[in-house]
């Protein structure tokens, strides 16, 4: 989320640009473990089958070989759905299975869990085919799937100039 603050910042008419952005990654289908880097406080508009309520957009991270993948994934705050706003917290390791839980949305950027992703094949409003990635299911909170280690971390320097040594 660091990179992302850094990098919302607003820019003059005559700065210069160098950033062509990031390719767009297609995951195979498949299990990744994920690290939540993004939430969003938004509305769902309602539809045939759910009223309109709050929505939290959450913008997960997958680490590839070919770089960093970025889905967005929408969680709808109604009862209808409610199964997945649970599957969601038991998987970061807010919730436990069975238990009530009054969701902690503080704690949700920065928290890993795993989830099972599959592509998703649409058009766009042009007409072309264009491909997204889906989370299909979110697996409860394991500490198995999570190195000791934070492999998203980068460390630099000589290990004297560390402060815990």
């Amino acid at each position: 989320m660091a990179d992302y603050l850094n990098n919302n910042a607003g820019m003059d008419w005559d700065d210069a640009i160098e950033n062509d952005g990031q390719e767009f990654i297609i995951l195979p289908e498949g299990d990744y473990n994920f690290t939540v880097t993004d939430f969003e406080r938004g509305r769902f508009p309602g539809s045939a089958k759910m009223s309109p309520c709050n929505k939290a957009t959450l913008t997960l991270q997958v680490k590839t070989e070919d770089g960093i993948a970025s889905i967005r994934t929408d969680l709808i705050l109604n009862r209808v759905v409610e199964f997945r706003i649970s599957a969601f917290f038991r998987c970061i390791g807010q919730k436990k299975h069975g238990e009530r839980l009054v969701m902690d949305w503080n704690k949700v950027v920065g928290s890993r869990g795993r989830a099972h992703f599959k592509p998703r094949t649409y058009t766009d409003r042009d007409g072309n085919e264009r491909q997204a990635n889906d989370v299909d299911r979110f697996y409860d909170y394991d500490e198995k799937n999570f190195p000791a280690e934070d492999d998203w971390m980068e460390i630099t320097g000589d290990a004297d100039d560390l402060p815990f040594n």
